[in-house]
């Protein structure tokens, strides 16, 4: 359909880009557009957190036959790259390889069927895609497209605290005094701010495990500082993941060492915790649950409650979303949180992303719309599969073919507080992170792995 027009792909994070290289290495023509002003923006917001997915599994097999002209040499495939290894050593390099099919500092603001709203029915299979496109110099251009390959991700619409899904009531006031995302204590202004501080985590995904060991440490060496970890739930060991039985060892690493964290005693836990308020009490706050229980003399609060897909600029083409995990329906059976880990959602591609707008695609960390757990390696499946249906490769494009590391939880209700996804691209992959310097509690940090 409109085949002489490309393919727009939406995000040049690590899954964005590798569909442009796939969809090169097929001959589509693409564009990539990215808001940011350079490849993997999102991903260098948390450049000090290092991934629990090795090199091996954060490459795609396109963009390495792409990039290898260039000379360039694959990091050792058994280490772990942290967010600012990831951009500099295999993200930027491959936007450069692809050359003037990646356009920065410009923002996707709307896809539609050129000449028609969402209501019109006649011309939605011969008509191109419209994108329109917001430059960040002000400008605004459109452009026409055979094919849209969404990859922007969630990293920009983190949850509330608020349990319902909405922000707490007094939470947008009180935004200067949280975080969504884990701080980079590494920074020094950064940590000087929660040094001597009550600091309250909010969440029980890795992003939550990650920040309950990078604040441990800080306890550890500054004793007037207080934690308290607020979970929704009860904490069982089934929160701290699988451990030693995790195929993704740095993964069940970093359960056992908030385990830890928790066992020495570094922060108060309170269960069953669901914010409904946020008070203000002088320059501190107060948290109100929604049982009336209450968490006091609060200085600063880190709200790691999962994210979720921006479908706004979305409303003028038709999708076929779960109504509750706002993911493509036929692939949100295939990644429940209630019943699956990583290695027991199933290898999937174009047949399950197809939307019902002819030519569109959610791919990535946003086609698992609320749920969690979401892989690298499951994204370039992904794309790889779109790229072969676009180039007329039906039967390749559904030869899907993927195995997926085991968390070594056995899945069920419960296993999950919330949806967590914070590691990657434009809104998460590669799992959930762990802290750049691997330290144990009470000692300085070590320095490296």
């Amino acid at each position: 359909m409109n085949s002489e027009y490309p393919v727009v792909v939406v995000g040049a994070g690590p899954i964005g880009l590798a569909a442009s290289a796939h969809l090169t290495e097929t001959g589509s023509a693409n564009i990539v557009l990215e808001r940011g002003a350079s490849a993997g923006s999102a991903v260098a917001q948390w450049n000090h957190v290092r991934l629990f997915s090795p090199w091996s599994e954060v490459v795609d097999p396109a963009a390495a036959k792409l990039l290898a002209p260039s000379g360039w040499t694959a990091p050792d495939g058994d280490s772990y790259a942290t967010g600012r290894e990831w951009v500099e050593s295999y993200l930027a390099p491959l936007a450069a390889a692809l050359g003037d099919s990646v356009r920065f500092d410009s923002e996707v603001v709307g896809v539609a069927r050129r000449g028609r709203d969402r209501v019109v029915d006649a011309g939605r299979d011969t008509e191109p895609l419209s994108v329109h496109v917001r430059h960040s110099d002000g400008s605004e251009e459109r452009i026409l497209a055979r094919a849209v390959i969404d990859a922007s991700g969630t990293w920009g619409s983190p949850n509330p605290l608020g349990s319902e899904g909405l922000p707490a009531i007094g939470e947008r006031a009180a935004a200067q005094q949280i975080d969504y995302r884990v701080p980079d204590l590494s920074d020094e202004d950064v940590r000087s701010a929660f040094i001597g501080r009550h600091i309250v985590i909010a969440g029980s995904g890795h992003s939550a495990l990650t920040a309950i060991i990078t604040f441990a440490e800080l306890a550890a060496q500054h004793p007037g500082t207080k934690l308290t970890w607020a979970v929704r739930r009860g904490v069982t060991d089934s929160v701290f993941g699988g451990g030693e039985s995790d195929e993704l060892a740095a993964r069940g690493a970093l359960g056992m060492r908030a385990k830890k964290a928790v066992d020495d005693g570094y922060l108060e836990v309170v269960s069953g915790f669901r914010t409904e308020e946020v008070l203000a009490h002088g320059d501190q706050l107060v948290l109100v649950g929604d049982t009336g229980a209450r968490i006091s003399g609060v200085d600063r609060v880190v709200a790691l409650t999962g994210f979720r897909p921006d479908l706004s600029w979305l409303s003028e083409v038709r999708l076929d979303l779960d109504p509750t995990l706002e993911a493509p329906r036929f692939l949100a059976t295939l990644i429940d949180p209630n019943m699956h880990s990583c290695g027991t959602v199933y290898p999937h591609g174009v047949a399950e992303l197809t939307q019902p707008e002819p030519g569109l695609y959610v791919v990535g960390m946003k086609s698992y719309g609320r749920a969690p757990t979401f892989l690298a390696m499951t994204g370039y499946e992904q794309v790889r599969s779109i790229a072969a249906e676009l180039a007329g490769d039906h039967d390749g494009a559904r030869k899907v073919e993927l195995t997926l590391p085991d968390t070594g939880v056995c899945g069920g209700a419960g296993l999950f507080d919330e949806p967590d996804a914070d590691a990657g691209g434009s809104g998460g992959c590669c799992g959930a992170p762990q802290p750049a310097e691997l330290i144990s509690l009470g000692a300085p940090p070590a320095r490296g792995d």
